[in-house]
């Protein structure tokens, strides 16, 4: 596949494969046809979906070349690819749970409005500046 293809096939610009291949993120050299133009393979779009996966939730290009070049090694290097995954997922997991916190202090707020907006009494709120559900009493959540 061109890289046009590819491109289209995982949302990622051909400045950004150029730079993943500068960069040595692919676990195998990407092959060239007799015009010097990159050709892809089936596997390589599906490692650069799993590289899209790994960026967006935050995995650092260190981290994400690290594993490359483990999985390049080959045999043997299981347990450290393991270990760079296990630990990602432990960031993204409490990424989650920070972003579920601040979700509920929004809902929070939204309900709030919702009510004081419904009763005429929106005024009321930011009266004495804004407060946070996990630092004020129940029922004063401005």
């Amino acid at each position: 596949m061109s890289i046009g293809e590819v491109s289209e096939l995982t949302g990622l610009s051909a400045h950004t494969l150029r730079f993943y291949e500068q960069e040595g993120l692919f676990v195998e050299a990407v092959r060239r046809n007799s015009a010097g133009r990159r050709l892809f393979t089936e596997q390589e779009v599906g490692w650069l979906r799993v590289c899209a996966k790994l960026r967006s939730s935050g995995m650092s290009l260190p981290d994400i070349r690290r594993y490359a070049e483990l999985a390049r090694e080959g045999q043997g290097t299981e347990a450290e690819r393991f270990e760079i995954l296990r630990r990602h997922e432990a960031k993204v997991t409490r990424q989650m749970a920070d972003l579920q916190e601040a979700l509920d202090v929004i809902k929070g707020k939204v309900a709030l409005y919702a009510e004081h907006l419904a009763a005429g009494s929106a005024d009321s709120l930011w009266r004495d500046g804004p407060t946070c559900p996990s630092t004020v009493p129940a029922g004063r959540q401005d």
